[in-house]
């Protein structure tokens, strides 16, 4: 790890040495926003070059996940592929101690036994909107807390105008903040709520390897599922969609991955990286690591617990081995050295600049206050305000419909942000949910939160006092999971529909304490809102001007969940000393097999193995610059086909949250080739197959 974040390092410095389009000659390198993808420099590099119609279908053909992952459209029928890791919750959900789909996998034979997932949302971008100005002009001269309500009050106006006041089930507009609030985009999203389960593999050979091999090339795994999208009952029409390649890639092919990375931190100051080294990230691992040890040994108290917390498992154990990976990236010297060096010579042009880069200089100072605020205020902010120290389902459930009651008569600019009328509609849809709710994991998650929520402030804290009382963390978590009756949708949407008369005369114990703790929650939310949130923005904004000076915008942001488009190729590595093939096939799956647990395949696949061609290619590596979040974004060719999933990067590629090592970075997708030979041979799927292969109708 020290050897690759050294070349990440040198990576970095060069980066700033070649600022522009110089640097993409040298490595694949960026996430690149739709409307700045950097169509010539690719061109001469590859001898390509993406028009306005092929971004245009690529980016139409993209699907986001609400919630964290991304996906694509594959069918005029509304078929979207993405990770089984992806659609896990999903899964998990339509499970039953009767018929485990995570354990033996889900086919629909036929449209009608397609099942519709309680909670997906998936999201079409359909339109970008450069509104800098609009924002700029609300907030100029204000700092704090008349910076944060400007700000909420612009982005509201622009969402109502950009949707023409329709935010709703079907449409979502978001102002999205770009290069740290140097830029700010409307994003305008189709919105998909029906969203129906079609396949998913077992998930032995969706995770095959498990932990020991997640991060690691080579990989054997068919880590895709397809889900349907569906409008007005019916599935939808796509205009655009991925059509599956003939052959897939062989290495050295150009590849594009477009996808929803979830966040990077390239563009942060030293302070704000300084920050996560010291506090966030181990205060996070740290948890992570009880809450993975807890987990293991509920699972063990028999095969119920075992399937019913697998999904929280997995969502830890990946959790934790991404933010290591981060967090020995930070502890590198040599990285946090380049990083203050990068600093220190744009501020060293500012000074130059006198008056001139008086804001830019000053913004680096203001955010580095705001960093020592956020140090002192952490603590309270995340285990009261982000709920960390009242995790469980249920009291999300109470959370929503307290604040819900308070937010929803407010005009639309004044709410909290989860409760604007672009954010409702998938609020709603998992506050309805008919997800099934599990007493004693409940149980489970809500003792361990309380347990760390008295351990983290203190038991002499008066803020702990006044929510345990006299009761341990075990007495008031069994108290409140057995007396709530949010279990019961139609309690949870009386209590929506009633507002806030039927919230305060509540006597729901769940409810009571949402309640209770709302107003100093609220509290901290508003101190980090107006002292860290809008300084980081406010500063932000100055600092980017500063760079677009010496950069101009031929340098991409960071992630922010939004579409990215990233170009690489097929190619291997070096790892020490020896070439690593970037392409596996399926033979490889079975030579690695031992027949236990995480090398164990399928029945299905031991079944069909005389069917399979052991030569068909199965995972592929690539470096295309991905990060988390891109998890089931599609591979696209020149001709903007399908030809693989992104579903991991290799163990290296991890110090992508801080920069990108062309030498060393790659993402890891699931070969084309090989999710038509499983559909085919392992799963008899072809109504799938046949869907996937299905030529235009029309060219549209």
């Amino acid at each position: 790890m020290k050897a690759a974040m050294r070349r990440l390092t040198i990576a970095l410095s060069l980066s700033v040495a070649f600022a522009g389009g110089a640097n993409l000659a040298r490595a694949d390198e960026g996430m690149w926003t739709y409307n700045n993808f950097p169509k010539q420099a690719v061109g001469k590099k590859y001898n390509f070059t993406p028009d306005d119609a092929w971004l245009k279908h690529v980016q139409m053909s993209s699907a986001r996940i609400a919630g964290g992952c991304s996906a694509s459209f594959v069918s005029e029928e509304g078929l979207v592929l993405t990770n089984h890791h992806c659609a896990h919750q999903c899964i998990a959900q339509l499970s039953t101690a009767q018929k485990d789909f995570v354990k033996s996998g889900f086919t629909a034979k036929t449209q009608a036994d397609e099942v519709k997932c309680p909670e997906m949302e998936i999201n079409q971008l359909v339109d970008i909107v450069d509104v800098t100005d609009k924002i700029r002009a609300a907030t100029k001269g204000l700092d704090g807390e008349k910076f944060t309500a400007a700000r909420k009050q612009a982005e509201s106006a622009i969402e109502k105008e950009m949707c023409g006041g329709d935010a709703n089930a079907k449409t979502r507009c978001d102002v999205v903040t770009l290069y740290q609030g140097g830029v700010y985009n409307l994003y305008k999203y189709r919105r998909f709520q029906d969203v129906r389960l079609v396949f998913a593999p077992e998930f032995p050979i969706a995770f095959f390897g498990g932990d020991p091999d997640n991060f690691m090339f080579p990989r054997y795994d068919l880590d895709m599922s397809i889900v349907r999208v569906y409008e007005d009952g019916k599935p939808a029409k796509m205009d655009h969609y991925l059509t599956w390649s003939q052959g897939g890639v062989k290495p050295g092919d150009l590849t594009f991955v477009s996808g929803h990375p979830g966040r990077t931190s390239r563009q942060l100051t030293v302070a704000q990286l300084e920050y996560q080294r010291d506090v966030a990230l181990p205060e996070r691992l740290m948890r992570l690591a009880e809450m993975r040890g807890m987990l293991t040994e509920f699972m063990k108290r028999g095969p119920e617990q075992k399937r019913i917390a697998t999904d929280d498992l997995f969502g830890v154990e990946n959790a934790f081995k991404a933010l290591k990976g981060r967090y020995e990236a930070l502890l590198d010297g040599a990285l946090m050295a380049q990083k203050r060096a990068d600093e220190e010579a744009l501020k060293a042009k500012l000074k130059k600049k006198g008056a001139a880069g008086k804001a830019g200089l000053e913004a680096f100072a203001s955010i580095e206050k705001a960093v020592k605020t956020m140090r002192l205020v952490h603590k309270p902010f995340d285990y009261i305000e982000r709920g960390l120290g009242f995790g469980s389902d249920l009291f999300g459930f109470a959370r929503v419909v307290v604040r819900g009651a308070e937010e929803r008569p407010k005009a639309n600019g004044e709410r909290l942000d989860e409760y604007r009328d672009a954010a409702l509609p998938q609020l709603t849809q998992r506050l309805f949910s008919k997800k099934p709710i599990y007493d004693e994991l409940e149980t489970l998650d809500l003792t361990f939160a309380l347990t760390k929520l008295r351990e983290i402030l203190g038991a002499d804290d008066p803020f702990v006092k006044k929510v345990l009382g006299k009761e341990s963390p075990e007495e008031m978590a069994a108290r409140l999971i057995k007396g709530t009756k949010l279990k019961d949708v139609a309690a949870r949407k009386a209590l929506w529909d009633g507002g806030k008369a039927a919230v305060e005369a509540s006597t729901d114990p769940m409810v009571v304490l949402a309640r209770t703790i709302d107003a100093e929650a609220r509290k901290w939310r508003k101190r980090v809102e107006d002292e860290v949130d809008a300084v980081y923005r406010k500063g932000g904004e100055q600092i980017a001007k500063a760079r677009f000076e010496a950069q101009g915008t031929s340098v991409y942001p960071d992630a922010t969940f939004t579409l990215r488009l990233s170009f690489g190729t097929v190619k291997g590595w070096s790892q020490d000393g020896k070439d690593v093939d970037p392409i596996t096939v399926f033979g490889g799956a079975f030579d690695r097999a031992t027949g236990r647990p995480p090398f164990d395949l399928p029945q299905s696949w031991l079944d069909a193995k005389a069917r399979l061609n052991m030569k068909t290619p199965f995972n592929f590596c690539s470096t295309n610059d991905i990060i988390g979040g891109n998890s089931g974004s599609p591979v696209v060719n020149q001709k903007g086909e399908l030809v693989g999933l992104i579903f991991d990067g290799n163990i290296q590629s991890l110090g992508g949250e801080y920069g990108f090592d062309e030498s060393t970075n790659r993402a890891v997708a699931v070969h084309s080739e090989g999710m038509l030979e499983a559909l085919s041979k392992v799963y008899g799927a072809e109504r799938i197959v046949n869907e996937l292969r299905a030529k235009k109708t029309a060219a549209k």
